[in-house]
């Protein structure tokens, strides 16, 4: 039995395992790589797509599921195991995925076309991403199904955002059982409507993200606090508020203590604008998933009837919608796309509204190093926009502590779960965080074996556990 890691190890994105055991392999997740590692993504996959028996799916963000269309492309016909709000977040990330990778090849083709060169060819295509849609089979929380001979699997609330999964896979040789614990991207505890991730007590193997292994976030009522203290402060500059959020969890996060907080943040004086296809749909698909909230947004739903919804709430699916914003000098809250200015609709309204001073800007997410979402933050107000020169005057916050992901208490509290301590593999993080918490791990649990592989390499399970476990 094997296990080889193609994308997350000792990286952020990419996120794709491989489990072999007897005649059977599954993938675990088929991410894409972003940020500088995005080259990689047209690159051959280290396995033979066609020879891939099943995939299964820990959550829908693009960095785990991303490359699923190109793999059925090149030639994988199995099935795609997910929860079901996983798959139907896939079916609009996949789509609007394409839809860029269809944007860009179409960039480059013209650029090329000046020098005389060739055409270049989408790294898949919305008709790719629907096709794939149909391998998809799903199963709920806490249900163990059998998905081929030597494996089966169950799948557990990572809290990461909605359908996000631990998962427990279950290897079978003969009458001996291993089961290996995949967390996904473990979720930080108290995030606005989702439950807490699930704690597990006995594995084999477990191998867990890292991603802030080396940080701690703010506490929930600070932040909240932080937030609604901006807020109230810009009911007196008379201007508009602009949020880049990322479209799925960020968004509806925002909406929920929007909801919570009305009042408390006098936001009835507001218009508050969704600017964002992506994040209109996948906030339906939220309202439409009540069985996986937790008992606090529960209790909302039952009491106001509906989830993540505003008096005073205006969807903007359309190019024009979000083009009449423009001409909004004071009073919008418009939440939009991308979440680190890297493209989208929130970059026309920095051009249009970030040069007012009674502006304000409100980052709400992780801004990577080189994007202009990253160089508001570190004090840049000359941007370049659309090939123009722009200075930005609007006021820039940075709200620190609402993050989707475990931080490095998180992480340790949730391996200490596990009373027999099983050998742990780091994936999903940056060597400097993934470093820090296995030195954490190691003073805290003395696990047997903490590995922290590099991409590409393989490790033998039964070497690595020892023997073969009854």
């Amino acid at each position: 039995m094997r296990l080889s890691f193609h994308g997350a190890a000792r990286e952020v994105t990419g996120s794709c395992h491989q489990v072999d055991c007897g005649e059977s392999t599954i993938l675990v997740d088929c991410g894409l790589f972003q940020g500088k590692n995005d080259e990689r993504n047209a690159d051959a996959f280290q396995f033979h797509p066609d020879q891939i028996d099943a995939v299964v799916l820990t959550h829908a963000h693009i960095d785990h599921s991303g490359r699923l269309p190109l793999l059925a492309k090149r030639g994988f016909r199995g099935p795609i195991y997910a929860h079901p709000a996983t798959r139907d977040l896939c079916q609009i990330l996949l789509r609007d995925s394409a839809f860029i990778h269809e944007k860009d090849a179409e960039w480059e083709s013209r650029r090329r076309a000046k020098k005389g060169k060739d055409p270049v060819e989408p790294l898949y295509t919305q008709q790719d991403a629907e096709l794939v849609m149909k391998q998809f089979k799903t199963i709920p929380y806490a249900q163990e199904q059998k998905i081929l001979p030597n494996f089966s699997v169950c799948f557990r609330d990572a809290g990461h955002i909605l359908g996000s999964s631990i998962v427990e896979l279950t290897t079978c040789t003969g009458e001996h059982r291993r089961k290996l614990v995949f967390s996904g991207d473990l979720g930080h505890s108290g995030t606005p409507i989702l439950r807490d991730p699930v704690n597990l007590e006995q594995a084999d193997l477990v191998l867990m993200e890292s991603t802030y292994g080396d940080r701690e976030h703010r506490a929930w009522d600070a932040t909240w606090s932080e937030l609604g203290e901006i807020l109230n402060a810009a009911n007196h500059e008379n201007g508009n508020i602009l949020i880049p959020a990322f479209s799925v969890g960020r968004t509806q996060e925002l909406l929920y203590a929007f909801q919570q907080h009305y009042e408390e943040w006098n936001l009835g004086r507001w218009k508050i604008y969704l600017d964002s296809p992506l994040a209109i749909e996948a906030t339906k698909i939220y309202r439409g998933h009540h069985e996986v909230y937790d008992a606090e947004a529960e209790a909302v739903v039952r009491q106001q009837g509906s989830s993540l919804d505003l008096p005073n709430l205006e969807f903007c699916p359309d190019v024009e919608d979000s083009m009449r914003l423009n001409d909004m000098a004071s009073g919008a809250i418009i939440i939009a796309g991308s979440g680190m200015c890297t493209g989208g609709r929130i970059r026309h309204h920095l051009q249009h509204h970030g040069v007012r001073p009674n502006c304000q800007v409100i980052i709400v997410g992780f801004q990577a190093q080189g994007t202009l979402g990253r160089a508001l933050v570190d004090g840049k107000r000359d941007v370049r926009l659309y090939g123009e020169e722009v200075h930005l005057a609007a006021k820039v916050h940075t709200i620190g502590g609402l993050s989707a992901h475990a931080d490095a208490t998180g992480l340790a509290s949730w391996y200490g779960h596990f009373k027999n301590r099983p050998p742990l593999v780091l994936i999903h993080g940056e060597e400097k965080a993934m470093d820090a918490l296995a030195e954490r791990l190691r003073q805290e649990f003395s696990p047997p074996t903490i590995l922290c592989p590099q991409p590409g390499e393989s490790v033998d399970l039964n070497h690595l556990l020892g023997g073969v476990t009854p």
